[in-house]
């Protein structure tokens, strides 16, 4: 693999005392008894070397080829990082008590974006954890490179899946046409930005990106 290939990976994502916390077959998540029907159990596309797997996990792709398989250590440094001391901090439990929360241990919180994991409730003041549950953990990672694509629309195709998004007309010329639904500004400018870096139009970058974004009027409730 290359800086910039587009490829489909399936992987199995594990601590070193074997408990799986990420992974791409729906079958194996049933028999392991942790299936989440919310989730799209699949080959998952990512662009190499692009930041969508952690760093360790890019770096071992880029010595793989497609059909093959291989088991990676990852370092936490390579991983979610080392645990930030500072990253664990003391709350007043009138915080939440203004916001109409009753903290409790092993609760998910959202300071202004920022999750945490309540460690602890006593005398007044709650202990949150902002570290990444995953921060300081060396992990396993089970991975097979299962295809790369080469053309330009299946490549803006995998972009777009990324982002969630699986319906969308593209419309290749001078410039890339998407039509699609509405979409968040940020989330049109990330997807904008990965295809005008990575993709290339008969040897050229593109010009632009432009989103021609379709509107459906909402059935009214009787």
């Amino acid at each position: 693999m290359q800086k910039g290939d587009f490829v489909r990976i399936d992987y199995v994502a594990k601590l070193e005392n074997g408990e799986m916390f990420d992974l791409t077959d729906e079958q194996l998540a049933r028999k392991e008894n942790i299936y989440n029907p919310k989730v799209t159990y699949k080959p998952i596309p990512i662009i190499v070397g692009a930041g969508f797997v952690i760093p360790g996990l890019d770096k071992e792709l880029l010595k793989m080829g497609v059909g093959e398989k291989k088991t990676v250590e990852i370092s936490p440094e390579e991983g979610f990082g080392n645990r930030d001391p500072n990253l664990v901090r003391v709350v007043p439990k009138k915080v939440f008590k203004d916001n109409s929360t009753e903290p409790r241990q092993g609760m998910i919180v959202d300071f202004s974006g920022m999750k945490g994991r309540i460690q602890s409730v006593a005398s007044g003041r709650v202990r949150v954890d902002f570290n990444n549950p995953l921060a300081g953990k060396k992990l396993i990672y089970e991975v097979e490179v299962k295809e790369k694509v080469d053309e330009p629309e299946k490549k803006i195709k995998m972009v777009l899946e990324f982002f969630g998004i699986d319906k969308a007309e593209i419309r290749l010329g001078e410039d890339i046409e998407i039509e699609t639904i509405k979409l968040p500004v940020d989330i049109k400018e990330k997807i904008s930005s990965l295809i005008l870096e990575n993709i290339k139009l008969e040897g050229k970058q593109p010009g632009k990106v432009k989103f021609i974004e379709t509107y459906e009027k909402k059935e009214s409730k009787a």
